[in-house]
């Protein structure tokens, strides 16, 4: 091109149309933030680290897992569940305390702010327990049971300390049940009352939970929140209902193949003891109870109970 030549024209951009498309309507739903766990601060004390109960510990557990996932099943199973509208104790900080003493285990908050948790498991319970050809992994799975029901205790309420001691434990174990964790000599029974506590409570909140619909027991618990118990009222206001005529329609559903043979346990391990009388030696034997006085006054406390496995 010489430069007589007039330069080479250039088109002018010409906009093209956008290709159709659907039009995309802006999402106007409110969308509900997912629910935070709390994660309190979690500690652990081995007071006897030659004990048998602390090797068996150790061989089969991570005590930071342990502690982090028990938290983590309490609030998704009483709590979180509820679409967020729970209202979830205060719980600071909590602190597993193996050592040597009677019984199995037992919670209890600090004297100066029962926001602090402590959680205290038998290195003797722990030592008694034995895995089985049948339950290769039975000193595990107990460990975290015993671990989970304590737990709950460190997160449930207590009717301002006026909730029958059987329905606390037996939320406690519901908790237990639900997680897969309940030891193979759990049953279920129709006699007795509904608020024996432990297992034979748990089954029948664990029947309400089927029978009534998942998330009953949330609501169990948020009852006990900010009034004191009145048995009448408490069921009558959640089931239109009383607890009676519950527990006689759940102990109507019960198999009699389910019902307990009445041979003698077997005995566990080389304690001489059966698996029945170790695995609730914290209440069927005296030497490890608590005095019902203690009890009574660890129920009146007015945040979330001290319980005893």
């Amino acid at each position: 091109m010489s430069m007589s030549d007039p330069p080479d024209a250039t088109a002018s951009p010409i906009p093209l149309r956008p290709a159709k498309t659907s039009v995309e309507h802006a999402d106007t739903s409110r969308t509900h933030p997912k629910p935070v766990i709390p994660r309190p601060k979690l500690r652990f004390e081995c007071k006897d680290l030659t004990h048998p109960g602390a090797l068996v510990f150790f061989n089969t557990t991570n005590p930071v897992s342990v502690l982090s996932d028990a938290v983590t099943v309490v609030l998704q199973t009483l709590y979180i569940l509820f679409e967020g509208k729970a209202a979830v104790p205060p719980t600071r900080s909590i602190t597993l305390v193996l050592r040597p003493m009677p019984g199995v285990a037992y919670t209890t908050g600090i004297d100066i702010d029962n926001d602090h948790k402590e959680i205290h498991f038998s290195l003797d319970y722990i030592a008694a327990v034995k895995n089985t050809p049948d339950h290769p992994q039975r000193q595990r799975e107990e460990i975290e049971g015993v671990i989970v029901h304590e737990m709950v205790h460190c997160w449930q309420w207590n009717a301002l300390g006026t909730a029958p001691g059987g329905l606390i434990e037996g939320i406690a174990d519901f908790v237990r049940l639900r997680d897969g964790l309940s030891p193979p000599h759990w049953k279920k029974k129709s006699g007795g009352d509904w608020d024996a506590g432990y297992q034979h409570t748990a089954y029948f909140l664990e029947w309400i939970d089927v029978k009534y619909g998942e998330g009953n027991v949330i609501r169990i618990n948020q009852a006990l929140r900010e009034r004191e118990y009145e048995e009448g009222r408490f069921w009558q206001d959640l089931f239109k209902q009383s607890v009676q005529n519950l527990w006689s329609e759940y102990a109507r559903t019960i198999d009699k193949s389910e019902e307990p043979s009445s041979d003698p346990a077997k005995p566990l391990g080389e304690t001489g003891e059966s698996e029945e009388g170790v695995l609730n030696e914290s209440h069927t034997d005296e030497g490890s109870k608590v005095s019902s006085e203690e009890q009574d006054n660890r129920r009146k406390q007015t945040g979330p109970p001290s319980g005893f496995v």
